[in-house]
């Protein structure tokens, strides 16, 4: 069988890869019933229906005929390099790195780092634009996170705390 779509085919694969691996994994954890979910259950559940997309993808690739085979162009590093950027800096930022000095910077740092680094993936860049959008997605999340959810972690850095 021939591929007919370059760009579905490597999605959809990407898809059942990522999807497969999420379901297998949550199979360690007690999956429950729909009544009484267990750790896993959610990520079992979603792992399969991105499986899923991902094996209709595939079979689309492999059926559906498009004009030039939709070939995959040259992978965007700088914005790949940005977002993953961006990740990392969320993370280290939000939890911190105690093992070589690094503290906990805390929620409302950490978006701001997200949003800013994230925001030179683009084309253009905009500093007042981005700056709104970070304030508006640190109260968001400030308000989703901190006073619905009542998760336990550090809002502001230490120093501004204590």
């Amino acid at each position: 069988m021939k591929i007919k779509s370059q760009k579905d085919f490597f999605a959809g694969l990407m898809y059942l890869v990522i999807g497969g691996a999420f379901a297998w994994g949550a199979t360690g954890y007690t999956v429950g019933k729909a009544s009484r979910m267990g750790p896993g259950y959610f990520p079992l559940l979603l792992g399969s229906i991105l499986a899923l997309i991902g094996a209709f993808v595939l079979f689309k690739a492999m059926v559906v005929d498009t004009e030039d085979g939709e070939k995959i162009g040259s992978i965007a590093w700088k914005p790949l390099g940005y977002i993953i950027g961006s990740n990392l800096a969320f993370g280290i930022l939000l939890g911190g790195l105690p093992s070589i000095g690094v503290p906990a910077m805390g929620l409302i740092v950490a978006i701001f780092a997200l949003v800013f680094i994230a925001s030179r993936a683009g084309d253009v860049y905009k500093v007042k634009e981005v700056f709104i959008l970070s304030i508006v997605l640190a109260i968001l999340s400030y308000l989703a996170f901190i006073k619905l959810l009542n998760l336990q972690f550090q809002v502001w850095p230490s120093f501004i705390v204590n």
